[in-house]
């Protein structure tokens, strides 16, 4: 079986529909090959999903209420992936992919998505409850990003089962130093990650959220090769200069 043919089984084996010999032989093939491997591990956490009617109702109604979609939430449907990967869609967003995973014994959704423009992300449905900015501040010589989230779509889902502590986050994975952000004492968090959280009442309220972060217009990963590359040329030359040095001494022992 070539590779290709042995991915297309992922999607089998989240869904549950393989046979004893394929998942064997998708089983076999990932021991080989690490990538496979995690893509495996995330295909477990979506056949979890699948298995747990009441953690996938809860999840879909949040994204009903919020943005007023239509998924279906009963608890024995099942979630349909293109649906989500269609409803994530438009002319300013490109799905690049659709993954699902728990933590903390509660369940998510991730749609990775290429914008080409960021402050035209207000129109694509999903995103149209907030303005965006992202531009170069002069003054400061600073990367400016401002987010202003408004109202929900505050459509009614019924008894789902929430229990009034759930919370809505945003997440800003930065690639600079930041300099100013407001979202809190607890920020940044590991890997320059800044946090938003707001309770779902809030969200579903429509309570304004303004998501302020600045940031310098050098990469943290460039400065780290720079300061690499000077420190190993550093290096080198010292050691230049103690081979150097040895060299002389043994001349003068000489003479």
């Amino acid at each position: 079986m070539s590779r290709e043919q042995i991915r297309k089984l992922l999607g089998g084996y989240a869904t549950g529909t393989l046979t004893p010999e394929e998942q064997r032989t998708l089983f076999e093939a990932a021991l080989e090959d690490q990538e496979l491997f995690d893509a495996l591990a995330r295909e477990q956490s979506l056949r979890d999903l699948l298995r747990d009617p009441a953690a996938k109702a809860q999840l879909l109604a949040a994204l009903d209420a919020l943005r007023g979609t239509s998924f279906d939430t009963n608890p024995d449907a099942t979630v349909d992936r293109n649906r989500v990967r269609e409803y994530f869609s438009s002319p300013v967003t490109q799905v690049t992919r659709v993954t699902t995973w728990r933590r903390n014994n509660r369940r998510f959704v991730q749609v990775r998505l290429d914008v080409g423009d960021v402050t035209r992300l207000g129109e694509a449905k999903p995103f149209a409850w907030s303005t965006y900015q992202f531009k170069r501040d002069g003054a400061s010589d600073l990367f400016l990003y401002l987010q202003t989230v408004g109202a929900s779509a505050r459509k009614e889902v019924g008894n789902v089962g929430w229990t009034g502590h759930e919370l809505a986050a945003f997440r800003l994975h930065l690639p600079s130093k930041i300099e100013y952000h407001n979202a809190g004492p607890d920020n940044p968090k590991r890997g320059n990650i800044l946090a938003w959280e707001q309770s779902l009442d809030e969200r579903l309220r429509g309570v304004p959220l303004t998501l302020d972060a600045r940031m310098h217009t050098q990469s943290i990963l460039y400065t780290a090769l720079w300061l690499f590359g000077a420190t190993f040329v550093a290096v080198v030359i010292m050691f230049v200069i103690v081979i150097f040095w040895i060299v002389r001494r043994g001349r003068k022992a000489e003479d």
